[in-house]
């Protein structure tokens, strides 16, 4: 045989084994295969792919339509046909404070005119009792035509009898009536408790509805309580539920990571009955009290990492406000009200003591922090936690990281902190971002590409419900920073936006990072765990303003199909 024949033979050989075409099966045959498909791994070793197969929970093989024949028998293999769609790993949220769905919730998304809360607290009055309590929110004022915060004045009129709850977007800010105050206690006199504002009328000194931070621990509702029997409540609970984990799977999200909070037991009832259809880590409260910390523990022990359903997570801090509430930390004041610099939610020594109590102990730590001054903080007391406790792989998080010092990207990456960030904000937030802080220290938000490139890792979520669960309205943000209407123009700080590849992986394989899961979520590659997600559109090369228009045609979680649209094939 020639060299040159051998040559050939040898790079024939080659080719077919890296294209999957010369894999043998081991074992049974696949329990679901798909094919036909156009695979984005998030795998570097094996970025594009066309067909997967899985037994049981696990991925066993990611290869060609040609090789993924000897995975299927007939009888026993489900095939789904792709036809070119796109496949992607399931999205996995690494901020979500997911629960239950209300049906009576008054949502107020996206208003532009205040006038429709009077509208809607109206109609909802008409359909209780007097004394029920209303709520609601979700109304964000830099979107209304007059940009002016909302006062009691529009709701009281239409609900003198009923206590109303109305939470501002971000949660950090909410709208009550006259009614609650009363129940409350509130007068022109009470003072501002520690870490929280009551606004007050400029003329007056009276409240005008609006309680921020720490502030709304003051509000008594006093309402009159809605008769159930206890069977009808825990089947409106548990329906609410169902309604939520339908929402999260046909959106295409596999995981959900709570950012303090979630009820492990609620999940574990879903788990045995067979209807969970979602991963989920729960967390706690940063605490540096012994016996919490012990009682941590214990649920870290029931609900483990080594888990890949219900796991025990980290421990939620909270340092600052928000930047919509101008209730963040910064460093000198805000431009448009030049005597506030944000609301601290703890002194900086109680901080560290809190980080350094619950780092020796070995949890994980995320702490809420969007103002600069807020995430220097935070982070000045982790490597004070390093320097205390000895260094490890702690992933400690910086829930948010919104705005951020050019001395500090840096440090993210030289700590080990995770950046767990959600993409939305940047598209809701940068209307009112320069008017509260200017232009230079904007350059600082949002500040992805440059994290990046500093070495650090991001894990992105939602903020649900403070903004939409969907995955597409995040990446959609990610690849352009404009407004969801399609602005003209390159984007806001245009040079941190990332490619749809970039943005995916940071949604899937580094939020499985964020919770020590990368080693098997994140990834359609063997071994790993069979969470997957088809499109009807090929979100790589689409344009962006078909993004958010896109849909979920199957959701796939531990190799079974918990969501196929209507209508698909």
């Amino acid at each position: 045989m020639s060299k040159r024949i051998y040559a050939v033979g040898l790079a024939a050989l080659l080719l077919v084994l890296s294209s999957g075409y010369g894999q043998r099966r081991t074992g049974p045959p696949a329990d679901l295969v798909i094919r036909n498909a156009k695979i984005v791994t998030i795998d570097k070793s094996n970025p594009r792919a066309e067909a997967v197969a899985v037994r049981g929970e696990e991925i066993i093989a990611v290869t060609s339509n040609r090789a993924i024949g000897q995975y299927i028998e007939e009888g026993t293999t489900q095939v789904i046909d792709a036809g070119g769609r796109l496949v992607v790993p399931g999205f996995n949220d690494a901020h979500a404070h997911f629960s239950a769905l209300d049906p009576d919730y008054i949502d107020l998304r996206y208003i532009t005119d205040p006038n429709i809360i009077t509208d809607r607290v109206r109609k909802r009055v008409a359909q209780v009792q007097p004394g029920e309590l209303i709520r609601g929110g979700r109304w964000e004022h830099e979107m209304f035509h007059d940009r002016q915060w909302p006062t009691k004045e529009l709701i009281d009129p239409v609900a003198p009898n009923n206590p109303v709850a109305l939470s501002r977007a971000d949660g950090h800010s909410v709208l009550v009536n006259s009614y609650v105050l009363r129940a409350s206690g509130i007068t022109i006199d009470t003072p501002d408790p520690p870490g929280g504002e009551i606004q007050r009328d400029p003329v007056t000194g009276e409240a005008t509805g609006i309680f921020k931070e720490a502030a709304k621990g003051l509000l008594d509702y006093g309402e009159v309580r809605i008769r159930r029997t206890p069977e009808e409540a825990e089947a409106r609970r548990m329906q609410g539920w169902e309604n939520a984990l339908y929402m999260a799977r046909s959106l295409g999200v596999t995981s959900i990571q709570h950012p303090g909070g979630g009820s492990a037991e609620t999940y574990q009832r879903f788990m045995d009955m067979g209807m969970l259809t979602l991963r989920v880590d729960v967390a706690g409260s940063l605490t540096d009290s012994e016996e919490r910390l012990q009682r941590y523990d214990e649920l870290r022990r029931k609900y483990p990492p080594e888990g890949n359903w219900i796991r025990f997570g980290y421990l939620k801090g909270m340092m600052d406000g928000t930047l919509g509430s101008g209730t963040m930390m910064v460093f000198r004041p805000f431009d448009d009200e030049p005597d506030k610099t944000g609301l601290p939610q703890m002194p900086y020594d109680e901080l560290e003591r809190r980080v350094v109590a619950a780092d020796r102990m070995g949890f994980q730590i995320g702490i809420h922090a969007i103002g600069p001054k807020a995430n220097y903080w935070i982070l000045n007391a982790f490597e004070t936690a390093q320097m205390a406790n000895g260094i490890r792989d702690s992933r400690h998080r910086s829930e948010h990281a919104q705005i951020l010092t050019d001395g500090d990207i840096p440090r993210f990456a030289e700590l080990g902190v995770i950046a767990s960030m959600q993409p939305t904000h940047c598209i809701t937030d940068k209307r009112f971002c320069e008017k509260r802080i200017g232009y230079e220290r904007s350059k600082g938000a949002y500040a992805w590409r440059r994290l990046l490139d500093a070495g650090a890792k991001i894990a992105f979520g939602t903020d649900y419900s403070v903004e939409p669960l969907d995955p597409l309205e995040g990446l959609y943000a990610s690849v352009t920073r404009k407004d969801r209407q399609g602005e003209p123009g390159e984007g806001w700080f245009p040079d941190q936006k990332l490619t749809m590849e970039e943005a995916i992986e940071l949604y899937t394989l580094d939020s499985a990072y964020a919770q020590f899961m990368e080693d098997r979520k994140g990834m359609i590659k063997p071994g790993y765990l069979a969470d997957m997600v088809i499109f009807n559109n090929d979100l790589m090369t689409i344009p962006h303003d078909e993004i958010m228009t896109s849909q979920v045609d199957y959701t796939i979680v531990g190799g079974k199909v918990v969501y196929k649209r209507e209508g698909v094939e």
